[in-house]
C-alpha cells in the first residue's frame, strides 16, 4: 500500500500553461500555495504531508485528502481521485481496523453517481479471487459507471499456452456481465528520468509486444476481433477520452445553465456586497435599514407566535425532553412523577410551545397535593388562634396551614413555569431570523440585508434577550402577587364553597380542655366535677325564676358560650344545637371510641364554633381535631391552587408574554436601539472587525467571480469544439 491518503489532482485547462504547474492545497485553509514544477519536488511533499498528518492523528491511513491542482495546457478539466489500496490484513504495528477504514473511505468517495469508478487489479490476482469486486459491485451494481482495468498484464502473458485459456481469462466468463470488458494492461519496466516524448514511445513499444506475444506466441493467438480493443494502454487511453467527450456532451447544457446562475447569484451578491460597504458612511441609510430589518424580525416573531409551520418544525421545533435538557432548568421543583403533557412528543415552537409548556405547569400543580403537617405544627397553630378568640379556630388553623403549604409548593412550580416560557420566547428569535433570511427577497432586494453587521445582530439579539428578560421579571411579580393575594388571611378563597357558617350571636358553653394532638392522646374535662356553671343538675330542669317554659327555649341556644380551648381528640359535633343520642361511635383502627355527651355532663359541646362546614357535612360522624384540620387543610389548598391554575396564572402569563410580544416588542427594540445620537448608532456598524469582516468577503467573492467566469468562458469553448 503506498496511498495512504485520498489524492484529489485537479486538472485544470490553461491554454497559457506550456509546462504543468501544480500547487498544493493548505492543509488547514482553502488557498493554494506557490506553484511547483519538479515531479520530484512533488513526490517529496506528497510523502512528508502523509508522513507527518498520520503522525498527528496517530494513524495509518487518513481520510483526509491532499489536494493538488495541475494547471495545463495540454489537459482536460477533470479531476482525478487516487485513494488507497484494499488490503485483506494490517501490518505489523498497524491498527486491525485498517482494512475497514480504507474499505470505508473508498465507499464514501465512490458514492456520487457522477463519479467514474476505475477499478485497478494487478494480473496475478485470479477473477475468483478476487474479493474486491464484491466491494465494488455493492457500490455500482451494475458497473454502469465501472471500468475495470487489469496491471501487469505482461507478467501474465508467461502463464498462457493455449487460446481458450487466454480468451476465458480476457472475458472473466462467470465473473462480470457479458458487456463488461476489463482493460488489460502493462507499463514499461524502466521508468527512470526520461522525458514525456520517451515515457509515451516506451508505453507504445509495450502495447505493440503484448499485442505480438498474444498473436505469436500463443497456440491458436486469441479472439482478437473480441478482445483487441481491450488490450494496451492506447486502448484504454482512446476509451477514457471518449468517454470524457461523451460525458462532456451530456453535462454541457445543464452545466453551461448552472455556471450562468451561478455566474449571476455572485454578481447580485457582490454588488449587495458593495452597496452594504458604501452604507458604512450614510448613517440615515443604515438607520433605515436597520429600522426597518427590526421591524421584519418583530413581525416574523409575532407570527411565530400566533402559529406557523414554517420554518419546518422537524428540524427546528424541540419535544418537552429536548426543552428541559436545552433551556438546563430541569424538572419541576416537589414533583416527583414524570410529568408528561399533551403532545410532549412532538416538536414544537412558538405559541404551540408556549401553550404545551401551560398545560405541563397544571399537570405538575396537580400533581401535587397538600403535604402533611405534623402534629406538632397543627398544635402551635391551633392553640393561638385559640388564644384569640372567636369561633374559628380549627377553620382558620387548615386556612392558615393550607396558605403556607402553597406559598412553600406552588411557588417554585411558578418560577419554573415562567423561566420555561422564557426560554421558549428567546428562542423565537433564531426562528425569526430564518424565517426574514427564507421570506424577505423582495426586502433584501429593496433595501439590502444586514448579514455581514455582526455588532448590529449582536445588538437586536441582546436587546430581544433583555425584553424577554424584563417581561420574566414581571411576570414573576405578577403571579407572585396572585399567590399573595389568594394566600392572604383577608381573603375567602377558602371559603367560596357552600358552606354553613356558624351565627355570631351564637354561642357555646364555655368549658376548659386539655388539648392533646398525640397518637396516643386522651380528652380530659379538667371542669366536669368542679365547675358545674352551665351544667343543670341531673335529672332537674332548671328555670331562671319569673320565666316560663317557652322563654326557656327561646334562651337555651342564644345563651351558649365558645369553648375557650378546643380538645383535639374531643369529638366535633357538626350540628349545633343537636342533640345526639349515640354514646360512642366507632372511628375505625387506631381510632378510640369517641363519647358524644348528652344531658347535662353529658351535654353537647362543640370545640369549634365558627367553624365552616359544606351543608353536607353537618351531621356526619365525629372527628378528631387532627384529622379534621388536616382534611380541610387538604381542601383549603385544593381550593388555592384551583384558583391560582384556572383563574389567575393562565390570564397573568399571557397578558405578560404574549400580549407584550405582539403590541410592545417592535417599539420596545427601537427605543433600545435607535433612539440614540449618530455615534452610538455607528458602534454597531463600525466595531472592530466588522468593516474588515465586510472586505474580506467582497474579496472572497470577487475571487469567486472570477472563477466562475473562468469556468463558464472555458465549458462554452468546450461546447462548440464539442
Amino acid at each position: 500500500m503506498g496511498t495512504r491518503r485520498p489524492l484529489v489532482l485537479q486538472m485544470v485547462h490553461d491554454p497559457t500553461a506550456l509546462e504543468p504547474r501544480c500547487r498544493f492545497q493548505e492543509e488547514d485553509s482553502e488557498e493554494y500555495g506557490s506553484p511547483m514544477v519538479l515531479a520530484s519536488a512533488i513526490a517529496d511533499l506528497i510523502r512528508s504531508r502523509t508522513e507527518a498528518h498520520l503522525r498527528k492523528v496517530q494513524a495509518a491511513v487518513s481520510a483526509k485528502p491532499i489536494v493538488m491542482r495541475a494547471e495545463y495546457a495540454h489537459c482536460p478539466n477533470l479531476t482525478i481521485i487516487d485513494t488507497p489500496g484494499f488490503v485483506l490484513k494490517a501490518k505489523k504495528g498497524e491498527p486491525e481496523s485498517t482494512p475497514e477504514e480504507i474499505l470505508s473511505m473508498v465507499k464514501s468517495l465512490a458514492s456520487p453517481p457522477h463519479r467514474v469508478l476505475l477499478f485497478l487489479q494487478q494480473s496475478s490476482v485470479e477473477w475468483c479471487s478476487s474479493l474486491w469486486l464484491d466491494a465494488i459491485r455493492e457500490i455500482d451494481p451494475t458497473f454502469k459507471r465501472t471500468i475495470i482495468v487489469i496491471s501487469k498484464f505482461d507478467n501474465r502473458l508467461k502463464e498462457f499456452t493455449e487460446k481458450w485459456e487466454v480468451d476465458s481469462y480476457l472475458s472473466a466468463s462467470g465473473y462480470l456481465g457479458d458487456n463488461i470488458h476489463p482493460y488489460f494492461v502493462a507499463l514499461p519496466k524502466d521508468r527512470g528520468t526520461v522525458s514525456n516524448e520517451e515515457f509515451r514511445r516506451q508505453i507504445s513499444q509495450v502495447d505493440s509486444d503484448v499485442l505480438r506475444h498474444l498473436r505469436e506466441n500463443i497456440k491458436g493467438g486469441f479472439a482478437e476481433e473480441k478482445f483487441g480493443s481491450f488490450i494496451g494502454f492506447n486502448c484504454l487511453r482512446q476509451y477514457l477520452e471518449s468517454e470524457l467527450q461523451k460525458r462532456y456532451k451530456e453535462a454541457a447544457p445543464a452545466t453551461l445553465a448552472l455556471l450562468d446562475q451561478r455566474c449571476g447569484e455572485v454578481s447580485s451578491e457582490l454588488a449587495r456586497m458593495e452597496s452594504k460597504i458604501q452604507a458604512t458612511s450614510d448613517v440615515s441609510h443604515l438607520r433605515r435599514s436597520a429600522i426597518l430589518y427590526t421591524a421584519s424580525i418583530c413581525s416574523h416573531v409575532e407570527a411565530l407566535i400566533d402559529g406557523s409551520a414554517d420554518p419546518a418544525p422537524e428540524q427546528w421545533g424541540r419535544t418537552t425532553d429536548e426543552e428541559r435538557s436545552e433551556s438546563n432548568i430541569g424538572s419541576w421543583p416537589g414533583v416527583t412523577v414524570a410529568v408528561k403533557p399533551p403532545n410532549y412528543s412532538l416538536k414544537l415552537y412558538g405559541g404551540a410551545a408556549f401553550e404545551r409548556v401551560m398545560h405541563e405547569f397544571r399537570c405538575a400543580a396537580y400533581s401535587i397535593e397538600c403535604p402533611q403537617v405534623s402534629r406538632e405544627k397543627v398544635a402551635n397553630i391551633l392553640l393561638a388562634h385559640a388564644c384569640r378568640g372567636g369561633g374559628r379556630g380549627i377553620s382558620e388553623a387548615a386556612a392558615e396551614i393550607a396558605r403556607a403549604a402553597a406559598r412553600s409548593w406552588i411557588a417554585p412550580l411558578l418560577d419554573t413555569a415562567i423561566e420555561r416560557l422564557s426560554f421558549v420566547l428567546k428562542s423565537l428569535f433564531d426562528l425569526a431570523m430564518e424565517r426574514n433570511r427564507s421570506h424577505d427577497s423582495d426586502y433584501r432586494r429593496k433595501n439590502g440585508d444586514m448579514d455581514g453587521y455582526i455588532g448590529f445582530h449582536a445588538a437586536i439579539r441582546g436587546s430581544y434577550n433583555n425584553f424577554i428578560r424584563d417581561l420574566s421579571k414581571q411576570c414573576k411579580e405578577l403571579v407572585r402577587h396572585h399567590l399573595d393575594s389568594v394566600t392572604s388571611p383577608y381573603s375567602q378563597v377558602c371559603y367560596e364553597y357552600d358552606l354553613v357558617g356558624f351565627a355570631r350571636g351564637s354561642q357555646l358553653p364555655t368549658t376548659k380542655f386539655s388539648l392533646d394532638l398525640s397518637e396516643c392522646g386522651t380528652f380530659q374535662d379538667q371542669n366536669l366535677d368542679t365547675d358545674q356553671e352551665n351544667i343543670p343538675p341531673k335529672d332537674q330542669q332548671q328555670t331562671t325564676p319569673g320565666k316560663g317554659t317557652e322563654h326557656r327555649e327561646a334562651l337555651r341556644e342564644s345563651q351558649l358560650t365558645v369553648p375557650e380551648t378546643p380538645s383535639p381528640d374531643q369529638p366535633s359535633d357538626l350540628s349545633f344545637g343537636v342533640k345526639k343520642k349515640e354514646n360512642g361511635v366507632d372511628m375505625g383502627a387506631r381510632k378510640r371510641h369517641s363519647r358524644v355527651l348528652t344531658n347535662g355532663r353529658n351535654s353537647t359541646q362543640n370545640q369549634n364554633g365558627g367553624l365552616l362546614f359544606r351543608a353536607s357535612e353537618l351531621g356526619t360522624r365525629p372527628v378528631s381535631s387532627y384529622s379534621d384540620i388536616c382534611s380541610l387543610a387538604a381542601q383549603h389548598f385544593a381550593r388555592i391552587r384551583e384558583v391560582l391554575i384556572e383563574r389567575n396564572v393562565p390570564s397573568a402569563l399571557n397578558s405578560g408574554f404574549l400580549t407584550p410580544c405582539r403590541e410592545r416588542l417592535v417599539v420596545a427594540l427601537a427605543l433600545d436601539l435607535f433612539a440614540v445620537n449618530d455615534e452610538k448608532f455607528m458602534d454597531m456598524f463600525v466595531a472592530p472587525g466588522a468593516i474588515d469582516i465586510l472586505h474580506s468577503e467582497r474579496q472572497s467573492l470577487q475571487k469567486r467571480q472570477k472563477i466562475l467566469q473562468s469556468c463558464l468562458n472555458e465549458f462554452k469553448n468546450i461546447a462548440r469544439a464539442l
